[in-house]
């Protein structure tokens, strides 16, 4: 179910995706504080430039790079969003507790494809294209090109601004050469849902989690 998602593309979308988040809590201006656009440019340009000087990283450092995606980039994503979004009409299906599976099973899926990828930056730049939004905007998509070996990709954030406690710019969905992310994976759980049920596609996820894990 998942070859659907080419992997280079992938491998591109959260190599660029950590250039948003991972070093956010260096940052000494809030995301709260900042344009979206000049919130991806700062904290790209200071992640890919981090990770070019770090080996351990490069040279995939499991247990780190699982401990520092975990902790640095996963505050940054509107999690319950994406999965919601992932899952489509299934979630209305689903009991609380397969909520709660759902979202754990499809962090570990994204957490374990993303650390997989980290290991793949060594040139690339993030530019960010002209913002198209005025300042009260609180939903905004930032487009962005990922240059490095090869080809120029398209990588599109859509980003909502969160209040109160823990506010800023969050992650909810993002678009590789015109495909969004979360429709692709709509389409394809719902498949899954169709023909086994959410059970059904939550047992697929931890079998695909476990693969990855070398089990």
């Amino acid at each position: 179910m998942y070859r659907a998602l080419n992997r280079r593309l992938l491998v591109k979308l959260w190599v660029s995706l950590l250039g948003l988040s991972l070093l956010a809590t260096t940052v000494p201006v809030l995301a709260a504080d900042m344009a979206a656009d000049a919130f991806v440019k700062q904290l790209s340009d200071e992640v890919v430039d981090a990770i070019k000087g770090d080996k351990s990283l490069q040279a995939g450092n499991m247990t780190k790079l699982n401990a520092l995606v975990d902790a640095k980039v996963m505050p940054h994503v509107n999690f319950r969003r994406i999965t919601v979004s992932a899952v489509g009409p299934g979630w209305t299906k689903a009991t609380p507790e397969q909520h709660k599976q759902l979202q754990e099973e499809f962090k570990i899926l994204l957490l374990r494809t993303y650390v997989g990828a980290l290991s793949q930056i060594t040139d690339q730049t993030i530019t960010v294209k002209p913002l198209r939004a005025s300042p009260e905007d609180t939903e905004i998509v930032v487009r962005t090109e990922v240059r490095g070996k090869g080809e120029p990709i398209q990588l599109d954030y859509r980003l909502e601004k969160t209040p109160g406690v823990g506010s800023g710019w969050k992650i909810y969905n993002l678009n590789v050469m015109g495909v969004w992310l979360m429709e692709t994976f709509r389409s394809q759980f719902a498949q899954e849902i169709n023909a086994r049920g959410v059970d059904g596609l939550i047992a697929t996820l931890k079998a695909r989690n476990q693969a990855m894990a070398g089990k």
